[in-house]
């Protein structure tokens, strides 16, 4: 098989694509159009939370789907009542709507929080949000998001989103006004480098939410589904959100999305919130093969343990080269460099022959790490070993210290 230029200039140009087409994949593997296969160390941006093509997954899918595709979200389905459960009583919340992406369960939960201030703060609406925050890539999600430049890009933007500074709680205090309707943050900031809010911060924002009549939100479209090591990350703060929203990891690969609120935020009224494939059965039967999977004390430990080699390995390495350490929760981690080579041993890893290494780095100084939850101990040793040799051929052998 050969590379079909005249088919990809077909798709928008919306991002830069190596010249490689994905065939086929299984666990942690991916493999292309020539038959080189690469170890896969960003899961579709921690989509793929069993890896790809996981068979719990591939078979509910194709079960599901001899039985009924899309009833319309207009009547209930059992996958979607069956999720909704597991959801709620694993968690702090009682209500869940499903969406079909993270940037639609979070466009939900500003509208939600609007409404809730409509009805119980005289109109509030505004909703404090974070600096090198990421909420998604629509209009409200986008002036939502810390990026610099986001709000307005497609200017005018949508109003009502001040920024705080992550991890001080003095910036979050000096934004509140009358106004104010929420507090909404990822526990970690992934698009920002993987940066982890602290514990204690956590807290403050929920004693302060209480003190002045807010809801606080949570966005854990990255960090739930167990990447972080618990089942929500929002657990390892010892507080109970508001409104918590998930998707990436959620569907296993398919787009699923969901909204959970407590019972007395989940004011909305009929026809106030929708969409043609909320609560889809194909793709919240895929949602239940996941959770399944990830909620066990078994599986979450797994993922602790991997993710203390994955953390150990990175230091090592960090040691190694002279750079600035690892941060991170669980299998969502980040290795600091001490130069802005990132892009260049992202190439250089993905080139890498007779087998590649697939890294993101979402800042020139920073290498991100989102694998496969049920990654092998093996495979993590791999992987190091691999941008160990990497790093070697970017920065030349004998550049290490």
């Amino acid at each position: 098989m050969e590379f079909n230029r005249a088919a990809a200039t077909a798709l928008m140009d919306i991002t830069a694509r190596p010249e490689l087409v994905f065939t086929q994949g299984q666990g942690s593997w991916l493999e292309d159009h020539t038959g080189k296969r690469y170890l896969d160390l960003i899961q579709g941006w921690a989509v793929n939370a069993l890896g790809h093509s996981p068979e719990v997954v591939v078979n509910a899918i194709c079960e599901q789907s001899k039985r009924v595709l899309n009833p319309s979200p207009g009547f209930y389905n059992a996958p979607a009542m069956q999720l909704a459960q597991q959801l709620t009583e694993a968690s702090c919340f009682d209500r869940v709507f499903f969406a079909n992406s993270g940037a639609e369960a979070n466009e939900g939960a500003i509208k939600l929080a609007r409404k809730w201030g409509q009805l119980h703060r005289k109109g509030a609406f505004k909703i404090i949000t974070f600096d090198h925050g990421f909420h998604g890539r629509t209009l409200a999600t986008m002036s939502a998001s810390g990026k610099a430049g986001w709000d307005t890009m497609f200017a005018p933007q949508v109003e009502g989103f001040p920024k705080a500074i992550l991890n001080d709680i003095d910036s979050v205090k000096a934004l509140i006004d009358e106004q104010t309707v929420a507090i909404m943050l990822e526990p970690v900031q992934g698009e920002a480098g993987v940066v982890p809010a602290t514990k204690a911060f956590m807290q403050q924002l929920r004693e302060l939410a209480d003190a002045h009549q807010m809801l606080l939100i949570v966005d854990e479209v990255q960090t739930g589904m167990g990447r972080t090591g618990t089942l929500f990350a929002y657990q390892h703060f010892d507080i109970q959100p508001d409104i918590m929203t998930l998707g990436k990891g959620i569907g296993g690969g398919v787009p699923l999305a969901a909204l959970l609120a407590r019972e007395s935020v989940a004011c909305f009224a009929h026809g106030e919130q929708g969409g043609t494939y909320n609560g889809n059965p194909v793709m919240t039967a895929a949602g239940l093969a996941v959770i399944n999977t990830i909620n066990t004390p078994e599986f979450l430990h797994s993922i602790n343990q991997r993710a203390a080699q994955l953390s150990e390995g990175l230091i090592a390495l960090s040691d190694k080269w002279g750079m600035y350490g690892e941060r991170g929760l669980g299998l969502l981690r980040a290795l600091k460099l001490d130069r802005p080579d990132g892009a260049a041993i992202v190439q250089a890893a993905r080139d890498r022959k007779p087998q590649g290494l697939l890294l993101n780095a979402p800042r020139p100084e920073l290498l991100r790490f989102m694998p496969a939850l049920n990654i092998t101990a093996e495979e993590i040793e791999l992987a190091l070993s691999e941008l160990d040799a990497v790093i070697a051929e970017v920065r030349g052998a004998d550049s290490a210290p």
